[in-house]
């Protein structure tokens, strides 16, 4: 059974590869947030199947490159690792993005190449793509991004709040991850990238959680009434067994008691089986 992020992802790769500034910030996303990207290797793994069939046309139509390496044939599942080792490639891929691959020290957001709006949104379904997850809205609400490159991925939070995007920021161990845990900024983040029917599954196990939620505090709530009824009844026996007199070797007339022209001390104690008279009831 496919994850929800798979599911994500399948959405995302459905969105078509037109115009190629937009493929080229799509594929500027993917290479900071693949597995490896330096002067001297790219190197992407992927285990979703969508994601894979879509790279080759992807660096295809942004860089006019073929992959060095390929999944080999016939392996439908586990890890497919694509990578690009060609020294005139790399090169190629580096000055278009606008680096200079003899002095790249720290990777830094070339924000010249995502000066348009589809740019942007094509350049965070990229980093998605590559290295970012969510989970199960069934479970919780959590969705990440992840990246090696320290500050880059500073730069793409400062990208993301200009467009409205409030990531919160976090290393773990040697990734650098901005992720959202509110339900709405996930769903604005996915509807945003391409995924629309994503966040609406989103949207609709909250809605489902909320009217569970809402049940089960109607039911805790009658139930708490119906035990605190039944304490009361439980003292009010409890009570009236503790002022019954002790009379061993006696059991209760069956009568009613209210009837006896006698003072009230005299009177048989009542017991929860010995019925009033028609006229008391």
């Amino acid at each position: 059974m496919r994850s929800f992020a798979a599911k994500v992802k399948n959405e995302l790769c459905r969105v078509p590869i037109s115009r190629s500034c937009c493929a080229r910030a799509e594929a500027y996303g993917v290479l900071l947030y693949c597995n490896t990207f330096t002067p001297s290797e790219v190197r992407i793994i992927t285990e979703n199947e969508d994601f894979a069939s879509r790279l080759p046309r992807l660096f295809q139509k942004a860089f006019a490159v073929k992959f060095d390496r390929l999944p080999e044939e016939g392996i439908g599942k586990g890890k497919l690792i694509f990578g690009i080792t060609d020294r005139e490639k790399l090169a190629h891929i580096i000055n278009i993005l606008g680096y200079d691959p003899n002095q790249i020290t720290a990777i830094h957001v070339n924000f010249g190449i995502l000066e348009e709006d589809c740019c942007r949104t094509a350049f965070l379904r990229g980093a998605f793509l590559a290295g970012g997850s969510v989970t199960d809205p069934e479970k919780r609400y959590h969705l990440e991004i992840a990246t090696n490159h320290n500050q880059a991925s500073r730069e793409v939070s400062a990208l993301m709040e200009e467009m409205f995007f409030l990531p919160r920021m976090v290393r773990r161990g040697g990734d650098f991850l901005l992720y959202f845990k509110q339900s709405e900024h996930i769903e604005d983040f996915l509807t945003k990238i391409g995924a629309p029917v994503s966040a609406m599954d989103i949207m609709t196990a909250k809605v489902d959680k909320e009217i569970r939620n809402g049940a089960n505090r109607a039911m805790n709530c009658d139930m708490a009434n119906v035990n605190k009824t039944l304490d009361a009844a439980q003292e009010q026996v409890a009570a009236i067994e503790a002022l019954r007199p002790s009379s061993p070797g006696r059991s209760p007339r069956r009568r009613c008691f209210r009837c006896e022209r006698r003072r009230p001390s005299q009177l048989p104690w009542p017991t929860p089986a010995l019925p009033l008279c028609s006229e008391y009831r």
